[in-house]
């Protein structure tokens, strides 16, 4: 009997020695999941797959990616990820859309529950049909002040960044369009070569094939800088209207997060992580092929650029009587 108790007092020490290894172990011991809110080959999708692909070359545990879609902006997956353990196994992959859940009912809570990290994302611009009568953004800008609110504009959705900064260009430049929603870019990009609306603003990224492929022209980038595409170079809107910078640039923010509740050494092994991945050329290669923007900002530096997206999204969604919370009872303050 005695020799019994002694083996299974053995056998608890032993036990409890390996839980102890176990959890002494450094972050990450074991493979980490990414739940993309967005779609299977989307821009998120794509953007998380590749980055995680690049940060397990310098993690010791494999990333594994999966989608998490549905919801209102992207509310089912950054649902599940709160739900998990705030240990770092489980982080979401998002991009500035989000921001908008709360103030349409999609969850509670503000976006500094995340503690995020930015890929990148793509320039917006101007577009309009290869048959347009116009040619450049001032000709479009003239006629819209001409007949204001006659000209039909697609920008995605209400309140999407790309009605934003159709929105800005209408202030900056001292123009009304008509706005025309439409469930996301592609279908917006669509009605402009179908000749539904007379332009489109959306990202490069998105309208590459299609100014590439004859079906779109470009008439200005809503950023600072020129781009190159096509053996042509998209001039800046901010050359051809001063003040511009008041209201933009109002760019994309693509990348993925863990619970702001989670230790430092989870968001230090990830910053590390994500440090190395993003000064890689892989990194520079697929941003320069895919026309993206490399951001690399993370921790703090995201939080307070995802906070401006927050309220500038929430108050516009405000306006156009698109929200179904107030965004002050968020404590999401005034842009």
């Amino acid at each position: 009997m005695r020799t019994h108790l002694t083996k299974l007092a053995a056998v608890a020490a032993l036990a409890l020695g390996a839980t102890g290894a176990v959890e002494a172990q450094q972050y990450p011991y074991r493979d980490i999941t990414t739940a993309v809110v967005w779609g299977a080959g989307g821009g998120t999708d794509t953007i998380n797959r590749m980055i995680m692909a690049e940060m397990e070359k310098h993690l010791p545990v494999s990333i594994n990616v999966i989608n998490q879609t549905g919801g209102v902006a992207g509310s089912n997956g950054m649902v599940y990820v709160m739900n998990q353990p705030d240990d770092g196994y489980t982080l979401v992959g998002l991009s500035e859309s989000n921001v908008t859940a709360a103030v349409q009912g999609g969850w509670d809570k503000k976006f500094d529950y995340w503690y995020p990290f930015i890929v990148g994302g793509s320039p917006d611009l101007i577009s309009v049909p290869a048959n347009s009568p116009y040619s450049t953004l001032q000709e479009l800008v003239d006629a819209a002040k001409a007949a204001p609110g006659t000209i039909p504009a697609a920008a995605s959705g209400a309140g999407s960044i790309h009605h934003l900064n159709l929105l800005a260009i209408e202030q900056g430049a001292g123009a009304t369009f008509k706005f025309v929603p439409y469930k996301g870019s592609a279908p917006g990009q669509e009605a402009a070569i179908a000749g539904e609306v007379a332009l489109v603003v959306t990202s490069l990224a998105e309208q590459a094939a299609l100014i590439e492929g004859g079906q779109l022209k470009p008439l200005a980038m809503l950023t600072p800088e020129t781009a190159d595409i096509a053996g042509m170079t998209i001039p800046s809107a901010f050359d051809i209207y001063e003040g511009l910078d008041k209201y933009l640039p109002l760019k994309q923010a693509i990348g993925f997060a863990v619970h702001n509740s989670a230790s430092d050494e989870v968001k230090a092994a990830l910053g590390e992580a994500f440090e190395k991945a993003i000064a890689g050329d892989t990194v520079a290669e697929w941003a320069a092929a895919n026309n993206y923007d490399v951001g690399g900002q993370y921790g703090e530096e995201a939080q307070a650029l995802f906070s401006t997206l927050e309220s500038t999204f929430a108050y516009t969604l405000k306006e156009l009587g698109a929200t179904t919370v107030d965004p002050e009872s968020l404590g999401i303050a005034k842009p």
